[in-house]
């Protein structure tokens, strides 16, 4: 069975985010037979999640799946760790970006694509449907996480996704910021977290 990554990249980002290059970068070099799957998502939630539903469920019998999420995309790869049970890396992930929103109401421009559009309470309201309890203890879905932060993030809280993934694997790193410095020499990890060398 071939073996997909999907990386889900933050808000206002894209496929050509310095993470996103990194992550196909490696795998090129390392892990040739490991597919690399990184859409420009949809600017609403929605959207995007049909976006990423999509690709996994198009090729679902013939792949198993393996997720990367970096910020907001780590709150979407948790919704969909809930609905496929794939393994999931969430990287500095948002934890209720539902909240935030609210301070980019109003008009957006994504500087990677330059697309222009509206955040709106519905993207809010979207954003909340998708939130996923927290794993517990004795909850299975607990080793099917490794969450990476660092504690110089700028833009979130690094101390929610330790409290909400505290049964999970977690990396903290301390320093860096929002971006997450030095992500490629963590692409090893994470390939071992994925047990990727049992694929050839």
């Amino acid at each position: 069975m071939k073996k997909n990554i999907l990386y889900i990249h933050g808000f206002n980002s894209s496929p050509l985010s310095l993470k996103a290059e990194q992550t196909r970068q490696y795998l090129a070099k390392n892990h040739a037979d490991v597919g690399f799957v990184c859409p420009q998502l949809a600017s609403t939630p929605a959207k995007a999640i049909s976006q990423l539903e999509q690709l996994i469920e198009s090729d679902s019998p013939n792949s198993q799946w393996y997720l990367i999420g970096s910020s907001l995309g780590g709150y979407f790869a948790s919704y969909l760790e809930g609905k496929y049970h794939c393994l999931a890396v969430l990287v500095n992930p948002a934890i209720t970006p539902y909240k935030l929103l609210h301070d980019y109401i109003g008009e957006q421009v994504n500087p990677y694509t330059e697309e222009v559009y509206q955040v709106t309470e519905e993207h809010i309201q979207q954003l909340q449907a998708l939130e996923q309890a927290a794993p517990t203890i004795a909850d299975k879905k607990k080793n099917n996480y490794l969450v990476m932060v660092q504690t110089g993030d700028e833009v979130l809280n690094y101390q929610q996704a330790v409290g909400k993934y505290q049964h999970c694997r977690l990396i903290v790193q301390e320093g860096g910021d929002h971006s997450f410095i030095n992500f490629d020499k963590c692409l090893a990890t994470i390939s071992d977290f994925f047990q990727l060398d049992n694929s050839k």
